[in-house]
């Protein structure tokens, strides 16, 4: 019954979008502002990381235009995802925390990359997306499936990529001045504002921006009772500001520095269950990252190192609470890249990742070390359509108090195989890894320092297809994937939760890509539906009689999909988003679960010259059907909200 309900609400959503579509008024706009090109898709040039844009032919990555970080500039990368990409992004709230869920994987075998280095939390584990402004961002890729031998361990169901621009030099003829300025508005009380620009030279490149917001999510919703109720104690201020500096030693040979800090202030309102809350949450972030990179005709050198702390200011007046935890992480990556002319090109690379936190009640320091040698080899034959690669990860994990300090092997292979001109295939097989995290082991209350660490295969296949009759552009991708995890780790309990080992789990599914592009005259219209199948459950259990053999893992919906359709006109763009996910178990044997929710999403953006300036006018109303529903059990989210803004480019 519940599958079928399911199937009956996706034509009815269609229904519509098409109505609402028909109806849509003609407006003027530019080219490069058309939100149909939601996801950029290609095996080369997706991101700057060399692992991934070079030595993963058969891995299925996504980079997002960017014309829809523009539309999406003034909001989070939670937001974007969830209404983009068929990723489950878990949300305990309008501003609350949010994770990800990549196809049926739990928060901490997902990783976040800045630049190339990991930024989850050393302590945790995971990185909450909800607190990642866009525009801090200059490009936003995603990695779907494992990559463990290139990525590190822990990169088990994908991996989120956030990039800066690289640095550009110019000379005295040429315009090195850059700087815009935006502030937008809308529901809730909210305001925010940011700027970025750069400047530069010959040999010297130096980059700024900086986001601010604030805001009180007092929506109305529904309690328990059925009684409508306003939102209390849940304000948010935040603050992010990054800069950049790089020089130029010599042709192809770069050193540069960055610096990212954020501070995120946010109150928790009360769950359903709860009559007030006076909890509230403080985040201090810094970010520090040294670069060095050197490229020559035939080999590419490179080095970072980065240093992050975490700190997490918990605090609960009601019942005298209040923690502070700080975790640290210190990284180091070195690697060289050669090629051979006719026959491709190797990767070496050492990682070497420290992570640790002082224990408040004790006074120890508990840290987890991590050091690896990796290799890549990629070749290319008939005439490049054939594209094969492997790789392998020998890593080392321990630390001073740990009881199982481990090495472990982790070999891969992908390759992708251009059929036709239009017509494109890929294979992808992954051994997976992750150690228990810090918090996982030592936590007070909770931590189990037994855990054994997570470990199994992951296998994914697909093809993409590409083309383009007259002013008709049809673009279709396909992905089936399989993962078995052995000790995959979940947190049970009451009133103190504990992390346990529950055997095995095996995902499975289906992933689908679908794009039409029109064009005529100075229309262009477009159509796209991402969709996800995802079954995700446990095969075998250490705890006897266990009812969570056969089920879904918690929070993990089986459906899951977005529709966009819209058109762009000179300078305006229009577009109609419609997401969709299914039930969502809460608990193990699949007893408590969530209904599906399906919401509604506007998206217009104009741009156009005023005084030689360029202004870009963008707004969006959120769903607008007005959904009540619940992504996290007992945390409603808002109703109807919109958010509008305005961006200038002063020179």
């Amino acid at each position: 019954m519940r599958n079928i309900l399911e199937f009956r609400l996706l034509p009815v959503a269609s229904i519509l979008v098409l109505t609402l579509y028909a109806g849509a008024a003609s407006g003027q706009g530019v080219k490069d502002t058309m939100l149909n090109e939601v996801s950029v898709r290609g095996k080369h040039k997706v991101s700057n990381d060399l692992r991934v844009s070079e030595f993963s032919p058969g891995q299925k990555v996504v980079s997002i235009d960017s014309a829809t970080l523009q539309q999406y500039q003034l909001q989070n990368i939670a937001s974007l995802l969830s209404q983009q990409e068929p990723v489950f992004v878990k949300s305990y709230g309008f501003n609350g925390v949010a994770t990800l869920n990549f196809r049926g994987s739990s928060a901490a075998q997902s990783q976040v990359l800045w630049n190339g280095v990991p930024i989850q939390n050393a302590a945790l584990g995971l990185a909450d997306v909800s607190s990642l402004p866009i525009m801090m961002m200059n490009k936003v890729s995603i990695v779907y499936g494992g990559s463990s031998a290139l990525l590190g361990s822990g990169n088990v169901g994908g991996a989120l990529l956030l990039e800066d621009e690289l640095p550009v030099f110019h000379s005295r003829d040429s315009n090195s001045n850059r700087l815009s300025l935006c502030l937008g508005g809308g529901s809730f009380s909210q305001f925010m504002g940011g700027f970025s620009g750069s400047t530069s030279g010959k040999r010297w490149y130096i980059s700024g921006s900086g986001f601010g917001q604030m805001g009180a999510d007092n929506f109305k919703y529904t309690n328990s009772q059925g009684a409508q109720m306003r939102m209390e104690n849940d304000s948010i201020r935040a603050l992010s500001g990054m800069i950049r500096a790089a020089y130029k030693i010599a042709d192809k040979h770069t050193l540069s520095v960055s610096a990212w800090y954020q501070r995120n202030i946010r109150e928790i309102p009360p769950a359903l269950f709860e009559t007030s809350s006076d909890k509230k949450q403080k985040d201090n972030t810094i970010r520090l990252l040294l670069d060095w990179n050197r490229q020559t005709d035939k080999d590419t050198w490179y080095a970072r190192s980065s240093f992050i702390r975490d700190e997490v200011e918990y605090s609960y007046r009601a019942v005298q609470l209040h923690t502070d935890n700080v975790a640290y992480q210190y990284y180091q990556e070195a690697g060289w890249k050669k090629q051979f002319q006719q026959y491709g090109q190797l990767l070496l690379f050492m990682p070497l990742q420290i992570g640790w936190i002082n224990l408040p009640d004790s006074n120890k320091t508990k840290h987890q070390d991590r050091v690896a040698l990796a290799g890549a080899y990629d070749y290319k034959c008939f005439s490049n359509r054939l594209d094969v690669a492997v790789n392998v990860r020998a890593e080392y994990i321990g630390g001073q108090y740990m009881a199982a300090k481990q090495t472990v092997f982790l070999p891969g292979a992908d390759a992708s195989f251009a059929v036709l001109d239009w017509l494109t295939i890929r294979v992808n097989a992954q051994r997976t890894y992750r150690a228990p995290t810090l918090n996982e082991l030592y936590f007070r209350p909770g931590g189990n320092a037994s855990l054994r660490p997570e470990q199994g295969w992951s296998e994914d296949a697909g093809y993409t297809v590409k083309a383009k009759w007259r002013d008709l552009t049809f673009y279709h991708d396909l992905s089936v994937y399989n993962r078995n995890i052995h000790d995959w780790i979940l947190w049970l309990g009451g009133a103190i939760w504990t992390p346990h080992n529950i055997a095995e789990v095996h995902s499975r599914g289906v992933e689908t890509a679908n794009n039409i592009t029109y064009s005529i005259s100075k229309w262009k219209f477009h159509l796209g539906i991402n969709t996800a199948y995802v079954l995700a459950t446990t095969v075998s259990s250490y705890i006897y009689n266990d009812g969570s053999v056969g089920r879904q893992i918690p929070y993990t919906p089986r459906y899951n999909g977005q529709l966009n359709i819209g058109f762009n006109y000179s300078g305006f763009s229009f577009n109609y988003n419609h997401t969709y996910s299914g039930y969502r178990f809460t608990t193990t044997d699949e007893s408590s679960y969530l209904l599906p929710y399906a919401t509604g999403n506007l998206q217009m953006m104009y741009r156009t010259a005023i005084h030689r300036h360029e202004w870009q006018f963008t707004g969006q109303c959120n769903n607008i059907w007005n959904e009540q529903y619940q992504v996290v059990a007992s945390r409603p989210m808002p109703g109807l909200n919109w958010l509008g803004g305005i961006k200038v480019q002063l020179f």
